[in-house]
């Protein structure tokens, strides 16, 4: 199965061409959290301090994958009254200014009730690259969704963990859009992972698959020191909880300076 070519596969690509790639630093950022208004700012910010590629939360009201502070970031941001139209309308508004590609991060459920054509013709015009659905059974996106996913050049980048099946890992990597989400630590959002055996053996089995998709590490880092040790064997790392945590919006350039620059 041939994957079709787009701004992810591009960055991971080109860092690994690097005499020394560097681990690429994803963050996830709630759209409407704090403000409502806050998305545009926090992507700009996020741009100019570096970071490699965004994934923008999709505010739900059943959040099922995510720990305390995700889920209270997202009912703020449905409080303070985030839908996805207004999250498609403040993403197109700055997306020109964004150099990283940009991942909308939900549930296939809200995919569904906006209208998956639109939903996906609403992301592409936006500026949206590709998608994260914890949700999405990988069988039925592909019998069902991926068709319409393809018309408007955008993909969905699958979960593994250690429970995931050799042969299981092997048929979501060529069904990545860009990277698989390594889960190496079986947590829930926001809790700090240790990265010991169990961890290293997981991603010493999948070095031995020999697998086409990058892999990027989430759930529980937190710190420089735990984005070291998710990247060890990973192309990148996710932080999304301890960011959410330290985006009071008092001042976001500046607590996204500082977050970053605590974490690089």
């Amino acid at each position: 199965m041939n994957k079709q070519q787009n701004k992810l596969q591009a960055l991971f690509s080109n860092n690994k061409k690097e005499e020394n790639p560097k681990a690429l630093l994803s963050i996830f950022a709630t759209a409407g959290y704090p403000h409502k208004e806050s998305l545009p700012t926090v992507l700009q910010e996020l741009s100019k301090a570096g970071v490699d590629f965004v994934e923008v939360g999709m505010p739900y009201s059943d959040p099922l994958a995510d720990g305390p502070t995700i889920q209270k970031a997202g009912e703020k941001a449905l409080a303070n009254g985030m839908d996805l139209p207004l999250l498609f309308q403040q993403l197109k508004s700055v997306r020109s200014e964004l150099n990283f590609p940009v991942i909308l991060m939900g549930y296939f459920n809200q995919a569904l009730q906006y209208g998956l054509e639109k939903f996906a013709k609403d992301s592409k015009e936006a500026g949206v690259d590709s998608y994260i659905l914890p949700d999405l059974p990988a069988l039925y996106y592909e019998e069902k969704v991926k068709a319409v996913f393809d018309a408007y050049d955008l993909g969905v980048n699958f979960l593994i963990t250690p429970e995931s099946p050799d042969e299981r890992i092997k048929y979501l990597d060529q069904l990545s859009a860009g990277f698989l989400y390594v889960v190496a630590n079986p947590i829930i959002t926001g809790q700090r992972a240790d990265f010991g055996e169990k961890e290293s053996a997981f991603f010493d089995r999948l070095k031995g698959l020999n697998l086409e998709s990058p892999l990027v590490a989430g759930f529980g880092i937190s710190d420089r020191e735990t984005f070291a040790a998710a990247t060890k064997d990973c192309s990148g790392g996710i932080i999304g909880s301890a960011f959410i945590r330290a985006l009071k919006g008092d001042n976001i350039p500046e607590e996204i300076s500082d977050f970053i620059s605590s974490i690089r």
